[in-house]
């Protein structure tokens, strides 16, 4: 992740790319509508569709982020970071629903073939196509480096899955030329598949951010490290963490010795908390000074004391 950004310039950046995402979705869709009006295409309607999803997952994302931007309240004190999280879920949603029914539409035409028209039209279009996602997708890239919004990520992925489709759907047209008219409902069957995996994945993480799942590993040893670099830190035990929308909350027990005065216990709690947000400046921590005799190791059988 890059340097960190002020709280103005991370709405600017999440509503930047949540705009362009649905309008890039709606521009296409009516794009391959025309397409698949004129060919007939089932590859190209297999785009169209997922363009419709990718439509209504983008608003969902654009509501979802705007109330995830919402400061923390009376009711909501640790913030509305999992509005992102729901976005995310629901977008696994619709890409799943897309990848069925393209499934079905397929298996139709691989059963009743039909023949491409209007070829020079549908390769324009999907031409067209591939160079918008390309421009959505280095808008959100940078808009993730800034911001590390889980939601404009899953956006980010089933775009990723639009830009293959796009690009598949342009080689099925091509070979459809030349007398392989089965090529195009097998594509629409490959692009179904992977679409359903794209779904998993976006779901997947999305599920875990909810049920609070521990951030990285890498991360989590990146905390220890810092919190035993400082020279008065005897121990830590009961590291918890947590992703919340782009937060990263931190708990940690840190020991130290047990004559030190509290003002200088609370320096060095402060000390660690500094370079710890240095290191992730999105993270929220959270640090109890424990006296390093009163803590027993038999008493922590869930979060293993790390010296």
């Amino acid at each position: 992740m890059s340097e960190p950004i002020d709280k103005v310039e991370t709405e600017r950046l999440l509503k930047l790319a949540t705009r362009a995402s649905v309008a890039t979705a709606s521009i296409l869709i009516i794009a391959k509508l025309a397409a698949y009006w004129q060919t007939g295409s089932v590859s190209i309607l297999a785009s169209l569709v997922d363009s419709l999803m990718d439509a209504g997952a983008s608003i969902i994302n654009l509501l979802a982020v705007s109330y995830a931007l919402a400061p923390p309240d009376k009711e909501h004190r640790f913030g509305h970071g999992k509005a992102e999280s729901l976005a995310g879920l629901a977008q696994a949603t619709f890409i799943a629903g897309s990848g069925l029914f393209l499934i079905l539409e397929a298996i139709d035409r691989l059963i009743k073939p039909q023949a491409i028209e209007a070829f020079d039209i549908g390769l324009g279009v999907m031409t067209f196509s591939v160079i918008s996602t390309l421009i959505l997708l280095g808008i959100q890239r940078h808009v993730i480096n800034k911001t590390n919004s889980t939601a404009i990520r899953a956006d980010a992925l089933h775009y990723k899955t639009d830009l293959l489709t796009n690009a598949a759907i342009i080689v099925a047209l091509l070979l459809s030329q030349f007398g392989w008219l089965g090529i195009d409902p097998l594509f629409a069957l490959a692009i179904a598949g992977y679409i359903l995996y794209s779904s998993w994945e976006i779901g997947s993480e999305a599920f875990h951010d909810l049920l609070d799942h521990e951030i990285s590993e890498d991360k989590r040893q990146q905390i220890i490290q810092i919190a035993k670099s400082h020279p008065q830190v005897r121990g830590l035990h009961d590291l918890r963490t947590r992703l919340s929308g782009r937060t990263e909350f931190i708990q940690m027990h840190l020991e130290l010795d047990d004559n030190l005065p509290l003002i200088e216990a609370h320096d060095i709690a402060d000390e660690v908390e500094d370079k710890i947000t240095h290191a992730i400046p999105t993270a929220d921590v959270v640090i109890h000074l424990d006296p390093v005799s009163a803590v027993d190791l038999d008493t922590l059988p869930l979060f293993k004391r790390t010296d």
